[in-house]
């Protein structure tokens, strides 16, 4: 199987890229797209802000690649948030394959932002995805916005208010927390997307 992270300048991806190798699959880091074509599995990783994020998918001309593939992509962490319509960090169009807006994470007394360590998934919906996954496993996150809990919701998450921690949408999958860091959780997700049909 050809797996590959797609190069979104995310600091996270040696680690993705670590997370896969132990579990004996070793993925190139490629912007070529070409390559991206030719895999079986695209993974798009990405840590920071989703404008320049956006940006820098456009200047290498991977907007419209990535919103016409067919196999199985997976985004991670702020790779996630851009599967969506548009965010509200920056004000920017993202990649909209799947429906939905993502918008900043309100502070409370008690809650702070960003969110950043372990929380419960709290699965909405079956899945290929979650096998495994059990009623109040936990995964690691570290973010400021949020995905809203939709139709396409797998696993949400509360912190203050409930939020999309994994959605799906036919061949099009995320994960908000980081599956490099979320212990056996997250290598049962990687896993599983590796497994899994093509939607």
């Amino acid at each position: 199987m050809k797996v590959v992270l797609v190069d979104s300048g995310g600091a996270n991806i040696g680690s993705v890229r670590y997370a896969l190798e132990r579990l004996g699959v070793s993925a190139d880091m490629t912007a070529d797209a070409n390559t991206i074509l030719a895999a079986d599995r695209v993974i798009l990783p990405g840590v920071g802000a989703a404008a320049p994020a956006m940006a820098r998918l456009q200047q290498m001309n991977l907007v419209d690649l990535l919103r016409g593939l067919k196999q199985p992509l997976l985004g991670i962490c702020l790779g996630m948030q851009l599967l969506f319509e548009g965010s509200e960090e920056g004000d920017v169009e993202c990649l909209g394959l799947v429906p939905g807006r993502v918008r900043k994470m309100p502070a409370s007394p008690g809650v702070r932002v960003p969110h950043m360590g372990w929380n419960r998934l709290r699965p909405t919906r079956p899945d290929p995805l979650l096998a495994g996954v059990g009623e109040g496993a936990q995964a690691y996150f570290v973010h400021s916005f949020a995905a809203p809990v939709t139709a396409d919701c797998l696993a949400s998450c509360e912190h203050g208010q409930p939020f999309a921690a994994m959605v799906r949408r036919g061949n099009v999958a995320g994960a908000q927390f980081h599956p490099e860091r979320s212990g056996a959780v997250g290598a049962r997700l990687l896993q599983n997307f590796l497994q899994a049909d093509p939607a």
